[in-house]
Order: structure tokens, then sequence, then C-alpha cells
């Protein structure tokens, strides 16, 4: 089931501490475009018809990665994405959106999609994995 706009949007800006649900907006739409890059098959299909249908537009229509990005790269993409963001604040949007996007997605799906992306995205997505 589609999560709502204003739902998904009020809780990324509750966990990324955001003063206005712009800004909790403008990371969202950054960082699942990125993911999107990333992801492929019914994974992406899967977790873009939860999302709400903007969201789910921007993490379908992705530029297509070249080579999948360690989370570090990932965090500096997104830096350089985000207007005055630095590799700390972009950490934080990362973190913000995709621990909403695990919660959104639930567990099983939040797994498969950790499965397509390089180690390390289990801390990003707020879901540590036992070494």
């Amino acid at each position: 089931m589609r999560t709502d706009w204003d739902a998904f949007l009020s809780d990324v800006q509750e966990r990324g501490e955001y003063p206005t649900q712009a800004e909790a907006e403008r990371a969202s739409r950054v960082v699942l475009a990125l993911l999107g890059a990333h992801l492929v098959g019914e994974v992406r299909l899967e977790l873009a018809a939860v999302l709400p249908e903007t969201l789910a537009g921007i993490l379908l229509n992705p530029l297509q990665a070249h080579e999948p990005l360690p989370p570090e790269r990932f965090i500096r993409a997104t830096a350089a994405w985000i207007e005055g963001a630095t590799e700390k604040t972009a950490a934080w949007d990362v973190s913000a959106v995709l621990s909403v996007v695990a919660d959104t997605a639930g567990e099983d799906l939040t797994q498969r999609i950790l499965l397509q992306l390089p180690p390390g995205y289990d801390l990003l997505f707020g879901r540590p994995q036992p070494i």
C-alpha cells in the first residue's frame, strides 16, 4: 500500500530534525534519485509501490549508476547534489531518508534492497547487520 506524501515527509522531517517540510522533501528527492540509480528489477518496483507517488517517480526515473557506489561515495554524491551540504550534513540527510524508507518498506523488502547494495548501507538504513 502506497504511503501518504505528508506522512512520509513528516517522518523524514522528524527523523532529520528539519525545521521545515521543504527541507525534508529536498533531502528525500535527492536521496531517492541516487538510490534509484542503484536498484534494479522487482526490488525497485516494489519499493516504488510503497513510496508516495511523487517519490516513486523519482526512484523509477534515475540516472543509472555505472557502478554501485560504496556508502561513503553515496554520501559524497548526495552532498554534491544539495546546495551548501557537507559530507556530515549529507550523511544526516541520507540516514534520515533511508531509515524512513526502511520503515516504509518493511524488513523483508529492506533486506532485499540491502542485498543489491555494497556493504555498509545497512547502517545508512538504520538496520545494522550482525558481523
